[in-house]
């Protein structure tokens, strides 16, 4: 490895912050460059469920145990933040899918992954703050190792690394560009023409990544939506696990309010001539009843801020990350499980570069199985 490798990270999100901090605590020299502001993205909108709920492939469920392995060891450093929280998961289905649930159930208590199956008087018992007679006859599953993440406190906590161990942080750099000089990586643009030269770069610029990459003629499936999350004011709430319920998911925020999001409401979101989104008030009143519906007492909800934009999800559903192999020094980072995967990936984006060579754990998601 060379002690001073130099290394330049687009995207001021979890994968791109995650990795900065990995590298700059490994000895490279670091920068980091954002559009905007630090999580002013995909990750500043995110419900943030840390999980492996569900069926997956056994490759893809080890690396997200992973991802919950490294949170746990950052709370027990950490001093447990107030960003971070393991209170668990509670599920339900739609009175119509109840059997799937079950499958579910039963393929995660087949492979060791903690859950329960709870009935809706059980409930209130393992997780307060729900309202039982909003849970589906067939019952709930509670998976008591799952937590959640405010995602904007976790990037400002990595970026205080990037800095304490050398690196450089150029937030309002504008559109970067990663430099080819003779098929390889030599240098970062920024907005302005300048150019930094580099050793290898990653991008990590959330949705705006097939884009790139297409660019370069290299394709990968995108299925990317525009989401939408709302946020309450400090209510005080009870609530500890994150819910996934038919028609909303929520969860406490370190404050004390609430983060909610649901598949309905991305589907309202109004792309707009210019490309810019609009969230309907109706859409987000109607998040916001769903959100009461479920909750003790059914408390009078309001929205405090929400966010609204794409929410990268690779075509397939699996995370993209590792370097692309016809051009050196360039890594790629774009999945739809950036929370859950935040640490590993930037863990193993960090080993890989630095060691140059293909991390093993990284083989199942490389761009190059899209070729």
């Amino acid at each position: 490895m060379t002690s001073r490798m130099r290394v330049a990270v687009l995207g001021g999100g979890i994968l791109g912050v995650s990795t900065a901090a990995a590298l700059a605590k490994q000895g490279a020299d670091v920068t980091l460059m954002t559009a905007g502001e630090l999580a002013s993205g995909a990750s500043g909108r995110s419900l943030a469920w840390l999980n492996s709920f569900g069926m997956r492939s056994p490759e893809y469920h080890y690396l997200r145990l992973l991802g919950l392995d490294r949170y746990r060891t950052l709370a027990a450093g950490a001093g447990s933040p107030a960003f971070l929280r393991f209170d668990g998961g509670l599920t339900w289905a739609s009175d119509g899918s109840v059997a799937d649930h079950r499958a579910a159930f039963e393929h995660m208590r087949d492979i060791g992954y903690a859950c329960e199956w709870l009935t809706a008087e059980e409930v209130s018992t393992r997780t307060p703050g729900v309202d039982p007679a909003a849970i589906s006859a067939g019952g709930a599953i509670f998976n008591p190792q799952e937590g959640w993440v405010d995602l904007p406190r976790l990037i400002e906590h990595l970026a205080a690394t990037v800095a304490a161990n050398g690196g450089t942080i150029r937030t309002g750099a504008g559109h970067s560009d990663i430099v080819l000089t003779a098929g390889r990586v030599t240098a970062v643009r920024s907005g302005d023409g300048a150019e930094t030269p580099v050793d290898a770069a990653v991008l990590a610029t959330g949705a705006d990544v097939p884009h790139t990459l297409k660019a370069l003629g290299i394709v990968i499936p995108d299925a990317t939506p525009i989401a939408l999350l709302v946020r309450t004011p400090p209510i005080g709430t009870s609530l500890r696990a994150v819910l996934n319920t038919p028609r909303v998911a929520v969860r406490p925020t370190p404050d004390g309010a609430l983060a909610m999001d649901s598949g309905w409401s991305e589907r309202e979101v109004v792309v707009q001539p210019d490309g810019s989104y609009l969230a309907r008030d109706e859409t987000i009143q109607g998040l916001l009843e769903e959100a009461s519906n479920v909750l003790e007492g059914h408390p009078r909800l309001t929205c405090a801020s929400y966010g609204v934009g794409p929410k990268p999800i690779p075509g397939d559903g699996e995370p993209v990350l590792g370097g692309l192999e016809a051009i050196p020094g360039y890594y790629v980072a774009f999945t739809h499980s950036g929370a859950t995967l935040g640490l590993i990936a930037g863990e193993l984006l960090a080993d890989e570069i630095l060691n140059t060579r293909a991390h093993p754990l990284l083989d199942p998601y490389r761009p190059s199985r899209f070729a």
